[in-house]
């Protein structure tokens, strides 16, 4: 199957959004309050699931090579396996589970899903990340919970929200492109036809 140009600069600019967002962060103890969940809500709310994820990747192997990408303007190896590595790698999960749930299920005017499919995904980033970082701390589940998760359903939902309301009509827009093509192609395997 032949990607299209279009679809590899669409991936490549969700990658670099990320990357760009990511770095900003507000101190909320060991934890940092960081945009990169933004630029993943983003990423696999745009593009379609296969994209959105490989866009994700692309930022974690920037950032696992070296780049200052991460949170705090971090980068290199040691961020990936440290106490909050399981968040960066939690942000594939988020992809993937958002991703999964808007190709599946959220027609043209479902708009309701992105965020449960955002929300879903969110839940998936929480339970990787503080499980990673209870076995690399020591800390029990309550007290990691009120390090990792608490004090970030707040800034996470407006972050939900903001990528809904940008993701949704750029995404409808994107549809009518040949980014996304889920449709067309199902329409030909329908009537016979061969994709080529």
């Amino acid at each position: 199957m032949r990607i299209s140009a279009k679809t590899i600069a669409f991936t490549a600019l969700l990658a670099a959004v990320i990357c760009a967002v990511s770095p900003w962060t507000i101190p909320l103890g060991p934890i940092p309050l960081s945009l990169a969940s933004l630029g993943v809500y983003l990423a696999a709310c745009v593009l379609d699931c296969k994209h959105g994820v490989a866009a994700v990747v692309a930022y974690v192997v920037i950032g696992g090579v070296g780049l200052p990408v991460f949170s705090g303007a971090r980068g290199g190896f040691g961020a990936l396996v440290g106490p909050t590595g399981g968040y960066i790698i939690g942000y594939i999960l988020l992809a993937l589970a958002e991703g999964l749930i808007i190709d599946l299920f959220a027609k043209e005017k479902r708009i309701w899903l992105y965020p449960v499919a955002m929300v879903a995904g969110t839940a998936l980033l929480y339970a990787l990340g503080t499980g990673w970082y209870m076995a690399q701390t020591g800390v029990e589940l309550l007290p990691a919970l009120a390090v990792c998760v608490l004090p970030f359903l707040a800034g996470d939902a407006v972050k939900i929200v903001a990528a809904t309301a940008v993701g949704f009509p750029v995404r409808r827009a994107l549809r009518k492109t040949v980014l996304i093509r889920r449709e067309k192609a199902e329409s030909k395997t329908e009537n016979g036809e061969e994709k080529r």
